[in-house]
């Protein structure tokens, strides 16, 4: 007999995009407040850094209406965090800290959702992970731009390449027929743990420079 309970794909890609939208709120409230934005200001920098990604990997995908457009959800789930977020900004004022740790949630969960996104249209696995790798980024940079900082993923700091090694760990355990929850849950604790490990070890991508020959 089927267990009621189990929850569908569409349903666990649902529940991680909301896991996403609410990390991705906190992190954007608490620079906009550091940036001493007022009430709408930090929603409208909420907004943009949680569903930006998104909006962007459906429109290059040609996947209309938007999801934000015919499921209000979103909107109404970023303002209220947003808001408490606001209310209750002293107890958690370390704004380093708290902006790094809820990116990587962030980071982990874009990265998946859209890579399956992207497989859902059939698109080749480079291309999904590029998708993958575009959702769980664009929104942040964004965020950093309005916010008048330097996007934290065009800095040395390991961010995209997080992204890009879970997105292929999906595609290996998926090609080995892994099952999907299993492969999902993997591929979250992998770019979420890479991506603080980056941050407590200070774990930095190289820069590629050619020193001229001096004689």
């Amino acid at each position: 007999m089927m267990n009621s309970t189990t929850i569908s794909p569409e349903m666990m890609i649902y529940l991680l995009d909301m896991v996403g939208v609410g990390a991705c709120t906190i992190a954007a409230t608490t620079l906009a407040l550091h940036k001493n934005f007022d009430l709408f200001g930090c929603i409208l920098v909420s907004m943009v850094g949680s569903i930006g990604g998104g909006t962007i990997r459906d429109v290059m995908l040609d996947r209309y209406p938007l999801f934000w457009i015919t499921d209000l959800t979103y909107v109404f789930f970023i303002t209220g965090v947003s808001v408490v977020c606001q209310v209750f900004f002293a107890f958690y004022q370390k704004v380093d800290w708290t902006l790094k740790f809820f990116d990587a949630i962030g980071l982990a969960a874009f990265s998946l959702i859209g890579l399956k996104v992207a497989l859902s249209f059939g698109t080749p696995p480079v291309i999904a992970v590029m998708m993958g790798v575009l959702t769980s980024i664009a929104g942040g940079i964004m965020r950093d731009m309005i916010c008048n900082e330097i996007p934290l993923v065009l800095q040395k700091e390991i961010y995209i390449s997080a992204s890009i090694i879970g997105s292929c760990l999906y595609l290996m355990l998926s090609h080995w027929h892994v099952p999907t929850h299993l492969n999902e849950t993997l591929t979250l604790m992998t770019i979420f743990s890479i991506r603080m490990l980056a941050i407590k070890y200070n774990w930095n991508l190289p820069q590629i420079t050619i020193k001229p020959f001096l004689r």
